[in-house]
């Protein structure tokens, strides 16, 4: 069975930092492109930031310059680093997973809250 557990999130002063961990189960982690996707009170989920088995990212525009993202293929674990945290920032983040020569991504984590006050 597939499992991603995330972990890091929490309460932080805007401006602050917080890295997310996702922990997977996927067997051949490597083969794996994995994302981060947030959802915000009354919005839809979003596309965050992605990172694929050559190690090419990609994010939305919003946090491009403050949040990296990066893989470590030997503990099957993927980050993402959160910096100059706005209020705007507070959702659910979800970690998931897609084989990296599909387009849609088929499994799910639980997600973990991040909360940013102002």
């Amino acid at each position: 069975q597939v499992h991603l557990v995330e972990s890091g999130g929490g309460l932080v002063q805007a401006g602050g930092s917080l890295r997310l961990s996702c922990a997977a189960s996927l067997g051949t982690f490597s083969r794996y492109a994995m994302g981060w996707f947030r959802q915000a009170p009354g919005k839809e989920r979003e596309f965050v930031a992605s990172i694929t088995r050559s190690l090419t990212t990609s994010y939305v525009d919003s946090v491009r310059d403050r949040f990296s993202i990066s893989r470590d293929n030997a503990k099957n674990t993927v980050y993402l680093q959160m910096n100059s945290l706005k209020p705007e920032d507070t959702a659910v983040y979800y970690c998931a997973a897609r084989p990296d020569a599909m387009i849609s991504y088929n499994y799910w984590g639980q997600g973990t809250q991040v909360t940013v006050s102002s």
